[in-house]
């Protein structure tokens, strides 16, 4: 029977919470009880400034050797949090009934009245070393802790224990003098944590102790708080500039200084602001059944391994040719685009699997990541994984850019550019690239030419057309010479007017609104228009849905630009 009781879902390795969840569900009885005691020896012996691989904790845990996640290495203080969680669940679904335990437990409220602590110090530790299991108390299942555990826990740090025994409460007068200093050190720019910090060394009071006497005034006091900016909300412009100047090297106590916010609210700040980036990838791959399997089984090695060497010529055959075989008249600046061998089809094939498996990998781990408690390996591991794929299909893209010089050749003419026609075909290269389907066994070189010459079959004629509609006299492109010199800098004034209107009118749309308006009508400087089944397919909704979304925020923007009394242009 599998066990579906209330877990821990905040592991710090996702990997350590996958095996919890092998464990927990599929052991017997026996086994578990074996593997807690196996657990608690291993969560002893765990140093915080040491790296654990996960192999290896998977071997003390479980006596098996693994193959997955073999590589995968864990820092110690979060290992020791995680396995503090595994002993708790463990134990939660092996049902111990707390009478046939031949040690001692010790309740939370026993270890209050022995150590003459509050139950918030007892919680503290079992946040730290204090290691505690689920045990059934009659018909109800509540937290102990064996007796063996909590002497091994009083022997790594006595002297915290006996200042937990010394406690007393704060006076009335004590209570007023760490407001007044808390009051002064807040004016000279100190965030909470600095403040807190400072205080309980002058006291000598905990740093707990000292936040919650200054956060409890704040909340009675709420029209004269100590901290009044850090009480209010940031907006979501501060959380960007935020996380912009973090990605730029500010430090968190620069931020929190800046912005008045403790420091441990700046990395959530931007733990929050980089889990959103990462939510908003660009991760669409082609499905294929074979991920399923390739995940679960031993071919991941080889998929996400080098790519095959070529076999078409020999060592003693490609010294005694060119290997550039550069065509004739072409641009000495393209002519570095023939270093980069072409792609065999096993090469190919196995450039695209791996290019679409690690994109579903990334897909795959980012739907589990909440972007209100982001975990920070868990987002490593997906921005790893979306680099590999960048760096995969730059690969594919450079080893068939000849392939768009060639077809550009074939289309100049009077009325048009090599190089225009190059980049142009670029761009459909690299959307060829993202949408080509290799499971159906076709070439990409045969999909990547149909591409750009259709993307060349309605550009150029449209471009044909617009400079024979527009060709202008000697007469008029003189006077639009003039016109251009004497009207620049009020163009580029009016220019970037109409950015900023733009900019202020998104700002009466939510994120998703924006999102959709910007993506269907191209804003911005490295923008272009896509379908409603585009901007469907990224944000994971039909593109009826994204019309409906549309529809409603152009009557947002309407509806702004009409109090502004600006013209609309009629939309029939």
């Amino acid at each position: 029977m599998l066990y579906e009781g209330k877990m821990h879902k905040s592991y710090k390795n996702p990997v350590l919470q996958e095996l919890r969840d092998q464990q927990v569900r599929y052991l017997p009885l026996d086994k578990k009880l074996e593997q807690l005691e196996r657990v608690e020896l291993l969560f002893r012996e765990i140093e915080d400034d040491r790296e654990y691989s996960y192999k290896y904790l998977c071997l003390r845990i479980t006596e098996f050797m693994t193959e997955i996640y073999e590589d995968t290495l864990m820092a110690g203080k979060d290992v020791r949090r995680d396995l503090l969680f595994l002993i708790e669940d463990l134990s939660d679904s092996a049902k111990i009934d707390s009478a046939g335990v031949p040690e001692k437990i010790w309740t939370i409220d026993e270890l209050c009245r022995r150590f003459h602590v509050a139950s918030k110090t007892i919680s503290r530790w079992r946040k730290e070393k204090l290691s505690g299991r689920k045990f059934l108390f009659g018909d109800k299942k509540r937290i102990g802790f064996l007796d063996s555990a909590v002497d091994w826990f009083v022997s790594q740090d006595p002297e915290r224990v006996a200042r937990g025994s010394r406690f007393s409460p704060l006076t009335p007068d004590e209570k007023k003098q760490l407001i007044r200093e808390g009051r002064k050190l807040a004016a000279l720019g100190l965030s909470q944590t600095e403040t807190a910090r400072r205080l309980a060394k002058t006291s000598g009071r905990s740093v707990e102790t000292v936040r919650y006497t200054i956060k409890a005034f704040s909340r009675r006091n709420a029209d004269i708080p100590i901290f009044s900016n850090s009480s209010e909300p940031l907006r979501d412009d501060a959380k960007k500039r935020i996380f912009q100047g973090f990605r730029r090297g500010e430090s968190a106590q620069t931020l929190a200084a800046k912005f008045r916010r403790t420091i441990g609210s700046i990395y959530r700040i931007v733990a929050q602001m980089r889990a959103m980036h990462i939510k908003n990838l660009p991760i669409s791959f082609i499905d294929s059944p074979e991920f399923d399997m390739i995940k679960s089984g031993k071919q991941e090695k080889h998929v996400c391994g080098p790519m095959p060497p070529s076999d078409r010529e020999k060592p003693k055959e490609k010294s005694k040719r060119n290997p550039r075989q550069v065509p004739d008249g072409l641009p000495q600046y393209l002519n570095d685009l023939y270093d980069v061998p072409l792609l065999t089809p096993d090469q190919e094939l196995h450039l695209f699997r791996k290019m679409n498996y690690l994109k579903y990998k990334a897909a795959t781990l980012r739907d589990t990541l909440d972007v209100n408690r982001p975990n920070t390996n868990l987002m490593k591991r997906i921005e790893t994984l979306y680099d590999e794929t960048i760096a995969v299909k730059n690969e594919i893209v450079s080893a068939n850019l000849r392939l768009v010089v060639s077809i550009a050749k074939r289309h100049v003419g009077p009325m048009t550019n090599l190089f225009e026609l190059i980049s142009d075909g670029n761009l459909s290269l690299i959307r060829a690239v993202e949408k080509f389907d290799y499971t159906r066994g076709n070439r990409f070189s045969t999909y990547a030419t149909w591409a750009v010459m259709r993307n060349f079959a309605r550009t150029i004629p449209d471009e044909k057309k617009y400079r024979e509609r527009f060709h202008p006299t000697d007469s008029e492109m003189f006077e639009f010479a003039i016109d251009e010199r004497a009207d620049e800098q009020a163009e580029e004034k009016a220019q970037w007017e109409r950015e900023i209107q733009v900019d202020r009118f998104l700002q009466e749309l939510n994120d998703q609104e924006q999102r959709i308006i910007v993506s269907r009508y191209g804003i911005g400087n490295d923008t272009e228009p896509q379908t409603l089944r585009e901007v469907g397919s990224e944000m994971g909704v039909t593109k009826e849905r994204i019309r409906q979304l549309e529809i409603q925020a152009i009557a947002k923007l309407r509806k702004a630009a009409e109090s502004e009394l600006i013209d609309i242009p009629s939309l029939k």
